[in-house]
């Protein structure tokens, strides 16, 4: 039996409500680490935008809250730069720790680790919600900032993870 038949097999058993939690975990593991990233992105993106799942910038705050500090980093220098000249004065808007005294009047903002450990799950969430509205997009570059990651994406819970197992079973 080919990987693929393996998994749209596994995908029945979800679908029957057979697979537990600990089932679903290891064959996304074995999943995340077969198939090519672009197409873990593409089931993470979907993911995201699922009616099925908590908003976006909800799930993303998860992540972020569970993500190392060069990870956070690199998903909020993602965020900020989706959000582009406003970035610094939504920053001190919002009061965000160091990362507001530290963004420039105008032009890019760049936060290291060392300033992302001070940045919230909850700020991250009010900056991912902007930053959807202003360019939807951001869903699909998280999700390849993510598919970089896959051992992280574990935390977005069994039930999310079995939409993405699907959603790659289906492609």
């Amino acid at each position: 039996m080919s990987f693929l038949d393996r998994l749209n097999e596994f995908s029945r058993q979800m679908a029957a409500g057979q697979a537990s939690d600990d089932d679903i975990h290891s064959t996304y593991d074995q999943v995340a680490h077969t198939v090519p990233q672009g197409t873990l992105a593409d089931g993470i993106s979907h993911t995201f935008r699922s009616d099925q799942t908590p908003p976006f910038d909800q799930m993303l705050s998860g992540l972020f809250g569970r993500s190392n500090p060069n990870q956070k980093a690199g998903l909020l220098n993602q965020i900020l730069a989706t959000l582009g000249p406003s970035a610094g004065s939504l920053l001190r808007q919002a009061g965000l720790g160091g990362l507001a005294t530290s963004a420039p009047e105008a032009g890019p903002v760049q936060v290291t680790p060392q300033q992302a450990e001070q940045v919230s799950p909850q700020d991250v969430q009010v900056l991912a919600k902007q930053a959807e509205r202003k360019d939807p997009t951001i869903v699909d570059q998280a999700a390849s900032f993510y598919a970089q990651h896959p051992t992280l994406v574990k935390a977005i819970g069994a039930g999310a993870l079995a939409l993405l197992l699907s959603r790659m079973s289906r492609r």
